[in-house]
């Protein structure tokens, strides 16, 4: 039935239309046998509330805007799922707003949801100043995710990207690789930041000089991981493995070896970041640090409910994991070290730099 009006419902339920009211939004007190039925005539007459009156009667709009770094992205979409499992059956409703990547200045992705009146914000990673998020904290609750931001360490919660990217270098430098090329994410974004420098810190600690040519941006895409293998080779600088700052890059690093005739890992080892659910099924499997996306994302949303309760929010611990597979191999002529802990294939392999197919010119 359509546009029936809380007086038809209260008609039906022979109660008053305060009574229907109190019901819906769950203020006051009312007997069992007056809420049950008030159910009963909402049922049978199909009466659906009005949430936007409802919310503009509270003073709420029920929303939750989400700002993340690219909506097509295979790891945040985990995030995303995560976040509107975690707000599940709490009346709040997510509105995910992408930055694409953009270096924009007018933060115009923000001021779309600002504009909208959420109740709080979600802010998964991204370039956004920490001043510029800091000043609106101060009148939107908000929850960080992938980073640190002064004056706001009890909203953030954050998995040490520095160590994901130490543990993806020295398990190439246990497997005997001194010369990692490293695809790089936008510097722009505290993330891939954070896993370049734990990558120059684990070169260091090993002893092997960082060779700023071995390292190139990627832009966390498989076209910018592919991009990024060509100038590599290009370049005509010997390296037996790539430590690529996210999956995506990964991957198309593997498909430019693949067709240029290297062998993974024989040839060349890669790793990867972030453990994307395809990761596993590619040729060879990758070897990736795991992040917990959709944990994280339901963590989040919980943060945010417990900020718009005026609680304190619980900030679990997460750590990132390193997912050995296929994809990584010993460096040809090298000592394996491996930690008692870590179970690495270990593969024959050849001193090969650029080898190119006998049948095919290098394109």
């Amino acid at each position: 039935m359509a546009g029936v009006t809380l007086e038809q419902v209260a008609l039906e339920a022979r109660v008053s239309t305060a009574t229907v009211s109190r019901i819906i939004n769950g203020t006051g007190k009312v007997s069992a046998r007056r809420k049950k039925q008030v159910m009963d005539a909402i049922e049978k007459l199909g009466y659906r509330p009005n949430l936007v009156a409802q919310s503009l009667a509270r003073g709420q709009s029920m929303n939750v805007g989400v700002l993340t770094q690219d909506i097509s992205s295979p790891y945040f979409s985990q995030m995303h799922k995560g976040i509107e499992q975690g707000f599940q059956g709490s009346g709040y409703h997510p509105i995910f707003v992408s930055e694409e990547w953009r270096d924009d200045q007018d933060h115009a992705a923000l001021e779309v949801l600002l504009s909208r009146r959420v109740d709080a914000l979600i802010v998964l990673g991204g370039y956004i100043e920490d001043d510029v998020l800091l000043k609106i904290s101060r009148n939107t609750p908000m929850v960080v995710v992938g980073r640190l931001v002064p004056g706001l360490e009890k909203q953030c919660l954050q998995v040490n990207n520095h160590h994901g990217g130490l543990l993806a270098t020295r398990h190439l430098l246990d497997l005997g690789h001194r010369h990692i090329a490293h695809i790089a994410g936008p510097d722009t974004h505290y993330d891939a930041v954070e896993r370049m420098a734990g990558y120059m810190q684990a070169l260091q600690e090993a002893g092997v000089p960082l060779n700023r040519q071995l390292v190139v941006e990627g832009q966390f895409s498989e076209e910018g991981g592919m991009r990024a293998t060509e100038k590599l080779l290009k370049l005509g600088m010997p390296f037996t493995a790539i430590f690529a700052c996210n999956d995506q890059s990964a991957l198309g690093a593997q498909l430019v070896l693949q067709k240029k005739g290297f062998r993974i890992p024989q040839d060349i080892s890669v790793v990867g970041y972030d453990d994307l659910s395809h990761s596993a099924f590619i040729y060879p499997p990758l070897t990736t640090v795991r992040q917990p996306g959709l944990k994280m994302g339901r963590a989040a949303a919980q943060c945010v409910l417990d900020l718009l309760s005026e609680k304190s929010p619980h900030l679990p611990a997460f750590h990132n994991e390193l997912v050995v597979r296929e994809s990584s191999g010993r460096a040809a002529g090298s000592e394996v070290i491996v930690p008692a802990e870590t179970a690495t294939l270990a593969v024959e392999a050849k001193p090969v730099q650029k080898r190119k197919r006998a049948s095919k010119k290098d394109s």
